[in-house]
């Protein structure tokens, strides 16, 4: 009814150790449920029990094993499990359609997406990156432009986009039945079974939430550096053919090296954050608690190297439409055309310098609202 109502618990970030449940951030739920705390109405923040009121509504009053009930569960590592499943099953769409975007720029060529070849290597990932890949490039002028060139291999990462992204894909499916298991299950303890009989266990134990999320944060962080590597053969004049950081008078513009820069950046920041929280287990309450999951710092990591991935695919499809400026009058493939023309309704062509920070974000909220891929996948 809170929730109903948009009233929301203030929680802190931090203190959960995702073992014994997430105790701190949910006592602080169950708090505001009894009129204590902190909830934010509307940006405002309030007592707990004036923003109930002004909602209509009472604080409860808990009976026998409710309080425990509220406190000792995985409900914050799940959150964080399900909500970044959900972010990344859209991040992912946007990257295939980023690297199939870059991959005509750069006149690669579509031959590494056939079914012969992934059929023969059948990860389930693989072959659903490639057979996307292939339909995304389909019916391409650039590609067809170049059908018989004497070049034999594209770089790894346009050539393996299928095995890469696959792999990405993978990890998803893995954590997605994680998740699914996790939000359908009991994870409080001691357990009162419907014969009456309590036992006590461990299902508030996160450990197996907290793998999937650092495999996420894993996955994700070569995603982003994969993306940072196609920028970087983007902007480098020797590898593209293209102009030198995709701007006329590169001389007097730098074009895009500063995004290039922010992406490095950002990619640099998310292989510090995809350290594993869950094999670094402390021991706490007098060691009777001796081996805790960190869930809840996988969690939040994870959700902040999202947030960093986004810019970097963000600015992959900036430097790729850039770059398919120089191509013309030859045209992508339909799909990628669609695409290219959302950024650029968007995002104007790069003619000399300018403050791109506004045009990364356009971009990056365009990912995030799944503007650029709705168009796309039906």
């Amino acid at each position: 009814r809170m929730l109903n109502k948009k009233i929301h618990p203030v929680i802190p970030e931090k203190g959960s150790l995702g073992a014994s449940g997430d105790l701190i951030p949910l006592a602080y739920i169950a708090l505001t449920m009894m009129g204590e705390g902190k909830v934010e109405i509307g940006g405002e923040i309030l007592d707990a029990r004036e923003g109930l009121e002004k909602a209509g509504l009472k604080p409860i009053r808990l009976k026998a094993k409710e309080g425990l009930a509220l406190i000792n569960g995985t409900q914050l590592c799940c959150s964080y499990l399900c909500l970044a499943i959900n972010d990344i099953e859209n991040l992912l769409k946007n990257a295939l359609v980023a690297g199939a975007m870059s991959l005509e720029a750069l006149k690669g060529t579509d031959q590494a997406f056939r079914e012969e070849i992934h059929r023969l290597r059948p990860h389930q990932g693989q072959i659903k990156a490639a057979r996307i890949l292939w339909e995304l490039t389909r019916d391409s002028e650039i590609i067809r432009s170049h059908k018989n060139c004497p070049k034999v291999q594209d770089a790894y990462t346009l050539r393996c986009m299928p095995q890469v992204f696959g792999a990405v894909f993978d990890a998803l499916d893995f954590a997605r039945k994680i998740a699914e298991i996790e939000i359908n299950s009991v994870t409080d303890n001691p357990l009162v079974l419907e014969n009456g009989e309590v036992l006590s266990g461990g299902n508030f134990h996160a450990q197996n939430l907290a793998l999937a999320m650092d495999t996420l944060s894993i996955a994700i962080s070569f995603l982003g550096s994969f993306s940072e590597r196609r920028i970087a053969r983007l902007v480098d004049e020797k590898l593209s053919g293209l102009p030198p950081f995709l701007v006329e008078n590169s001389g007097i513009n730098s074009g895009f090296m500063m995004p290039h820069y922010l992406a490095a950046s950002l990619v640099n920041e998310n292989k510090i954050l995809a350290h594993p929280a869950s094999i670094d287990s402390i021991p706490v309450s007098a060691n009777q608690e001796d081996f805790v999951s960190m869930g809840a710092n996988a969690g939040r990591k994870l959700m902040k190297i999202i947030e960093n991935t986004e810019h970097i695919i963000a600015i992959e499809f900036l430097a790729a439409s850039q770059a398919l400026e120089f191509l013309k009058p030859l045209k992508p493939s339909p799909s990628i055309q669609k695409a290219y023309e959302i950024i650029r309704k968007n995002v104007p062509k790069l003619e000399r310098d300018r403050v791109m920070d506004e045009d990364v974000e356009k971009v990056r909220r365009l990912i995030r609202e799944g503007k650029i891929v709705e168009r796309i996948f039906k």
